[in-house]
């Protein structure tokens, strides 16, 4: 056990050895505490992105392909359904279709029928189409069956993942993912859509090679009109931003800033009210990822798919409608639900009297047997971020709860590596979860009901030997004081526009003490205050979910963590921070 996690907050240090560059001295410091450690790091250029020709198995994988496509021979993509699935999907279907290759569909399992990824039960489906081919993206690595069942039925299955792969592989005609052991490919935190874009890149220079193009009379299309996809499937998937997946995702913002996208990603954007012109890779994680997700998460994610496929404007603008009003279903259920987690952690120190109130255990195993399954990776999100430890929520797989499965969904922390606690849990209790997958900070898994107790048990002795002799505490990490010169608009542009920021390369935040001019809730639970800096400068501020009953008493100094942000409203831009933490001083 562990005190609840006490908050830290540290500031950000700075290599002995600075890199040389010529560039704004705040962007110098920030670059090179974020390990920028030479200025072509710093070069998000196409010209610049790491080549395919590292990748194991791309050369099998595109040969197969081309068989498909000079037999003209059926080709169906198997996508996942979340935002990095529906963008993979939406590219390979597309791009395959620009070389020329038309006899191509695409399925997608929906979760409450199928489960996730290539089973042998959508293989079935996928049969009754008689392909040649089923091409996997952003899943594929731990469904062994599923290929198994492939294979006799004489379907030829090539895979594209970057989940972490198992000791052992499907039997496929070739697998491509920068995570299979002695894989040389440099970066391995492609998303799915960025493998799925990288084998596109490979067809496509092996059709040069063997002039398709030309006999066929067809135009060699340019695969940087699909990087508004791959910004989309890689910022809502949360991998980290390396410096090549900076690039990805650089060039396909600079697509949508210039109005060069796919009108369903406009729309999607206008509907989260994000400007496209202004497009950040934070607006595409807070609003266009969840409305994709929604879908995959209550319906189905053809929704999604369709939607950023649709070339008219007005039929993309009633698809993400459609995804608006799932994703507004999904907030209402997530709110009940998220009430009910926090029911169960106060049920779980009062039901051990040895707990004081600040007490819980190193991970949280939570389920409600109304829970939606769809929804509680967010759930356990929500936990996590409340409580800083790693939280499993679950749903039921079907109505029989006695003789049922129950579906899991994981995230973590900072320095626990959840998909390797499953590991851990797999090893030394074997048998007791059926199948697992996932990454670092994010994992899923399916357990016989009767064996959640002991499953909750073990994923705690999971956790605390990978935290040996240290506990828990929510280390906020801070950019340092922010002189007042750089309080203003131009800098808070400058900081939007020297990114991506995102995972492993975090959006600048800064710590200081403010005098509180004024201060008021709004919306229930949001902190709107004018603070004034101990040189005088004044501004806006606002702090989301705070507990009003802290807050309805006026303070005078604060302590805050904040982010520099542009508020647009009505037609004016503003300054304001963006409060990620406050405490009375």
């Amino acid at each position: 056990m562990s005190n609840n996690a006490a908050t830290k907050i540290i500031q950000r240090k700075l290599p002995v050895s600075i890199f040389d560059w010529n560039g704004h001295p705040l962007l110098h410091q920030l670059y090179a505490s974020r390990g920028v450690s030479n200025e072509q790091e710093l070069d998000l250029e196409l010209k610049s992105l790491l080549s395919y020709q590292s990748l194991s198995n791309i050369d099998t994988a595109v040969e197969a392909l081309y068989q498909v496509m000079q037999a003209k021979e059926k080709l169906i993509i198997i996508g996942d359904f979340d935002a990095d699935g529906a963008t993979s999907t939406a590219l390979v279907m597309e791009i395959m279709q620009s070389f020329g290759h038309h006899n191509i569909d695409f399925l997608v399992p929906n979760r409450f029928d199928f489960g996730y990824g290539l089973s042998p039960q959508i293989v079935e489906v996928a049969a009754q189409q008689s392909p040649k081919l089923l091409l996997t993206v952003d899943n594929g690595i731990a469904n062994h069956s599923g290929v198994v069942r492939a294979n006799e039925l004489g379907i030829e299955v090539v895979i594209t993942d970057h989940h972490l792969p198992a000791e052992t592989l499907p039997e496929a005609v070739a697998i491509v993912n920068p995570n299979l052991k002695n894989d040389k490919f440099p970066s391995k935190a492609l998303a799915g859509v960025g493998v799925a874009f990288y084998l596109m890149s490979a067809l496509r220079a092996q059709l040069i090679k063997n002039n398709w193009f030309e006999e066929n009379s067809i135009a060699v299309p340019n695969l940087a009109n699909w990087l508004d996809l791959v910004a989309v499937g890689t910022v809502a998937d949360m991998v980290p931003l390396d410096v090549n997946n900076r690039r990805l995702v650089a060039q396909g913002l600079k697509r949508i800033r210039l109005g060069r996208c796919r009108p369903g990603i406009t729309s999607l954007l206008e509907l989260a009210k994000k400007n496209p012109h202004r497009v950040t890779a934070i607006d595409i994680g807070f609003g266009v990822g969840p409305r994709l997700n929604a879908a995959g998460r209550l319906e189905d994610m053809s929704i999604g798919i369709k939607c950023l496929m649709a070339i008219d404007a007005i039929e993309a603008r009633r698809l993400a409608v459609e995804l608006d009003q799932l994703n507004l279903m999904r907030r209402e259920i997530e709110a009940g639900m998220q009430q009910e987690a926090l029911k169960i952690v106060s049920e779980i120190l009062e039901s051990d009297k040895t707990l004081s109130s600040n007490d819980l255990p190193d991970s949280l195993s939570l389920f409600h047997p109304e829970w939606h399954q769809g929804v509680v990776g967010l759930v356990a999100s929500r936990i996590k971020e409340k409580f800083h430890r790693p939280v499993f929520a679950f749903a039921k797989e079907n109505s029989d709860l006695d003789t049922g499965i129950l579906k899991g969904s994981g995230r973590s922390i900072p320095g626990i590596h959840i998909r390797d606690a499953l590991v851990w849990v797999d090893a030394n209790y074997p048998e007791l979860i059926q199948k697992f997958g996932g990454h670092a900070m994010a994992a899923g898994l399916s357990l016989a009901n009767n064996n959640l107790e002991q499953f909750t048990s073990a994923l705690e002795e999971a956790v605390r030997v990978q935290l040996g002799n240290n506990e828990i505490c929510n280390e906020i990490f801070t950019d340092g004081s922010l002189d007042d010169q750089f309080m203003n608009l131009e800098i808070a542009q400058l900081l939007a526009d020297a990114g991506p920021w995102g995972q492993t390369f975090p959006e600048p935040e800064f710590e200081g003490v403010f005098s509180v001019i004024q201060q008021r809730i709004v919306g229930e639970r949001h902190l709107k205050l004018v603070l004034e800096s101990e040189q005088k400068t004044l501004i806006d501020a606002i702090a989301f979910n705070i507990d009003p009953d802290i807050w309805q008493q006026a303070a005078e100094k604060v302590h805050c963590v904040y982010k520099v942000d542009i508020n647009e409203f009505r037609g004016e831009t503003k300054l304001q921070f963006l409060i990620g933490n406050i405490v009375r001083v």
